[in-house]
């Protein structure tokens, strides 16, 4: 099982917290990457202090400053920016760091940021989200030399010389939800990894098959993708710890273990096999009190071992 961090800075962080963060989650060997959320406005009880950090930049500045860790977005907002711009601009952060970067895109969700920092919010995202994925492929599909055309409902694109080219041959593409029919469908198309938030394991299940279905009917085999979970995770050595993890973060521990992965490692590594026994292999971990670094040692410590 491959272990990742997750973190929401919308809620309130830094650039100098994400970046304590994501070079403790380095040093300690056990989780493969740091991910970052693509939200302008906080969300709940939170001050949300200093404010948003934009989540490209916060990874090109990562890139300088870490070495080995993968980086990466669940999910970037389709509706924050232009196609080809993303593409240029993931392109570069993969060149900054080496090739460690992963791309996440969703359609983007939450009206309320859109309209605090006047960002449009279109009716019909779904069908924007598809062909910025197509574009965005292309772009960096493109071979050095050709051009690149694209003439959808949407989007536009006439003659690109397609670069700047990212340092990888190929940037892994994470498409993810909970949609029965087109997610799947896009994800057969476009997809290197499936991945679902905060979803039950019978739910899981569930989607994972039906994005199994899809890939094989595109001509995929089904192992072609990696399938993974992004789970809010509150560990402790003991149940008081638990309790005051899960106080710190406003959430209530019996609704954490019910909908999360919280309690003891234990407890913690028999949840994650529940999951892994439908198909995930790779978990996002939302950590959500970016302070607690303590918390990121005690699971590279006392979970990740016991996970192979």
């Amino acid at each position: 099982m491959d272990l990742r961090i997750f973190t929401e800075p919308q809620q309130g962080a830094s650039y100098d917290t994400l970046l304590r963060v994501a070079r403790t989650a380095e040093e300690l060997g056990a989780f493969s990457a740091f991910f970052r959320s693509d939200h302008y406005l906080k969300m709940g009880g939170v001050d949300g202090l200093p404010g948003p950090t934009d989540a490209w930049i916060t990874l090109a500045g990562l890139a300088r400053d870490t070495s080995t860790i993968r980086l990466g977005t669940l999910m970037t907002a389709a509706t924050f920016r232009l196609p080809g711009v993303l593409a240029i601009q993931v392109a570069q952060v993969d060149a900054m760091s080496g090739g460690r970067v992963e791309f996440g895109l969703g359609a983007g969700w939450y009206e309320e940021e859109h309209a605090a920092y006047g960002i449009p919010f279109p009716k019909e995202k779904f069908g924007r989200l598809e062909e910025q994925l197509a574009i965005i492929t292309g772009l960096w599909s493109t071979k050095l030399g050709d051009t690149f055309d694209f003439a959808g409902e949407y989007y536009r694109l006439t003659e690109s010389p397609a670069l700047p080219k990212p340092a990888q041959q190929k940037i892994p593409v994470l498409v993810g939800g909970k949609g029965p029919t087109r997610t799947p469908a896009l994800a057969a198309r476009f997809a290197d990894e499936f991945n679902l938030p905060f979803t039950s394991v019978e739910e899981s299940a569930a989607q994972f098959g039906r994005v199994r279905a899809a890939v094989e009917r595109a001509g995929r085999r089904a192992d072609e993708l990696v399938y993974s979970n992004a789970l809010v995770a509150c560990v402790g050595r003991d149940d008081a710890e638990v309790a005051r993890r899960a106080a710190a973060i406003g959430r209530d521990v019996d609704e954490l273990k019910a909908n999360g992965l919280a309690g003891t490692p234990d407890e913690v590594v028999a949840a994650i096999g529940r999951y892994a026994a439908v198909g995930t292999e790779r978990v996002y971990l939302q950590i959500l009190d970016l302070d607690d670094l303590d918390h990121l040692e005690l699971i590279a410590s006392r979970v990740a071992p016991q996970l192979g």
